[in-house]
């Protein structure tokens, strides 16, 4: 038994920790708040070739002297700004293109007036992206460039790849809404027809207020967005780099964008409730929006733990087009942590570029003539985090000289290189299938929550957490460094 004049030493000394601790975090709490206020986004440096309405085409100066022949044309959502792509100099998806020898150049939106309620699907994508593509492809001198479209700008950009395949070199989807069919989610479930009618919110507030946009996002997961992160802010109120990634997200969510009332209610309508994109019966301003048009290469990057665009609204996208080149890099992570988070910069990321850098300076073929027929073949494919594609999902890279049959119409074409590293890929999937998972709930102070986020930062086993990084950790998830090392160390002691 415990003595008891212990048990209330140990209270008197927790009470007064306590109170250090309060009267510290009160200390550098003014220096904290200055830094949340002039926190720095957006930082590589970068000029306006190209302005239309409210619409910036900036271009990043190039990192290196040798650059890949085919530049890059990012285009983001309406939602919100695209700083996202550039949040900071270690985590910006901007920088690490440039520094994979890419030429860069990002379409900036900015923020529709009463006057632009009018402005449809086909204004931003027959008009504004084909304008910024054009000043692209004549400043580069490419017939066709690379685009890369993220969210809701990914789902412009597979429909401005149907319209215009001609000027569209390689295609990459980044967590882009495509298929609405039954798994895409929360807003699938929020656009559903019988639920809700996006005219009556575009009748009411013309443009379709930011912040109406933001308490819909915020409700998907109200404790994390309302409540568990100005927690995980308090006690990491001491760690000013912990505060600086804090602030840089926060002021991107506080910064929305007032979307078009007429763009919203067609994407709603059109894209979610009737899935019309994916079923090929898409019309802008009378024009088909014709998918079997779609025959470049295409990359879809997704993220397993997305609860806004869910891998099911996107995955089936590439069984829907003709293209013989599609790939599919699914991730551990979320929405936003795919650009925004430092192990996607360091395991995703170079996959991308590599993706982009095999097509974009004449080293692959993508003529079906290249390719191979599948046939019968059973072969599988393993993306990022260990989980089998099948071969509908094998993109046919026809590299070396050697001369294949022509794949067969609606066959998936393999090359044989390929086949012969699937073996590897599957070895080396059922390795990271058989291999062992610990329950993190068993530390002390991990709770469920907890758990899946150390699951989604890489963690899955004890030993793995004992040689985890405090400080890398902390910032990955956003728990406490304390905490973080406590779990450490009981996890070293297993």
């Amino acid at each position: 038994m415990k003595n008891p004049y212990a048990t209330v030493l140990d209270i008197q000394r927790q009470a007064w920790e306590e109170t250090a601790d309060l009267a510290e975090k009160t200390r550098i709490a003014p220096d904290r708040t200055e830094t949340i206020e002039n926190v720095e986004v957006g930082a590589t440096p970068s000029e306006v070739v190209y302005e239309e309405n409210k619409l910036r085409l900036l271009h990043y100066e190039p990192k290196t002297e040798q650059q890949h022949d085919v530049p890059i044309l990012v285009v983001y959502a309406l939602i919100n700004k695209p700083y996202i792509l550039d949040l900071q100099p270690d985590r910006s998806v901007v920088q690490t293109l440039l520094e994979a020898g890419f030429d860069v150049y990002l379409i900036d939106w900015g923020e529709p007036s009463k006057l632009d309620r009018t402005l449809g699907l086909e204004d931003y994508v027959t008009r504004y992206i084909d304008n910024c593509a054009d000043v692209v492809r004549e400043r580069s001198g490419q017939d066709s460039i690379n685009v890369l479209g993220y969210c809701m700008g990914g789902t412009m950009s597979a429909m401005y790849a149907a319209m215009f395949p001609e000027k569209v070199e390689n295609l990459a989807l980044m967590a882009a809404g495509l298929c609405f069919a039954g798994d895409g989610g929360v807003l699938e479930l929020w656009g559903a027809e019988e639920y809700y009618d996006p005219e009556t919110v575009s009748e009411t507030f013309d443009n379709v207020p930011a912040e109406f946009l933001d308490v819909g996002f915020a409700l998907m997961d109200p404790v994390a967005n309302n409540v568990t992160k100005y927690v995980r802010f308090y006690d990491n109120v001491e760690d000013e780099e912990f505060v600086e990634n804090f602030a840089r997200m926060e002021r991107w969510l506080d910064e929305g964008i007032d979307v078009a009332g007429r763009a919203y209610e067609q994407f709603i309508a059109d894209i979610y409730q009737e899935n019309k994109l994916y079923e090929n019966e898409l019309h802008l301003n009378g024009e088909h929006v014709d998918i079997s048009n779609i025959e470049m290469p295409v990359l879809q990057i997704v993220a397993e733990y997305d609860h806004l665009i869910p891998p099911g609204a996107s995955k089936p996208f590439n069984d829907s087009i003709p293209s013989t080149d599609t790939e599919i890099m699914e991730f551990a992570t979320g929405h936003i942590g795919m650009s925004v988070s430092s192990r996607s910069h360091a395991e995703l990321w170079p996959d991308v570029c590599e993706w982009f850098e095999e097509r974009s300076n004449g080293e692959i073929e993508n003529d079906a003539s290249t390719l191979e027929s599948s046939g019968d073949l059973d072969a599988k494919t393993s993306d990022l985090h260990g989980e089998d594609r099948s071969d509908e999902e094998i993109a046919a890279r026809g590299e070396g000289e050697v001369q294949k049959e022509p794949a067969q119409p609606g066959e998936m074409a393999v090359d044989e290189d390929v086949v012969e590293e699937l073996a590897d890929d599957d070895a080396e999937s059922d390795s990271a299938i058989e291999a062992e998972t610990d329950d993190m709930t068993e530390l002390t102070g991990v709770g469920q929550a907890y758990a899946e986020d150390l699951h989604s930062a890489g963690i899955e086993t004890f030993d793995q957490l004992a040689d985890a990084d405090p400080a890398e950790l902390a910032t990955e998830t956003g728990i406490s460094p304390s905490r973080i090392e406590d779990w450490i160390d009981q996890a070293g002691e297993r």
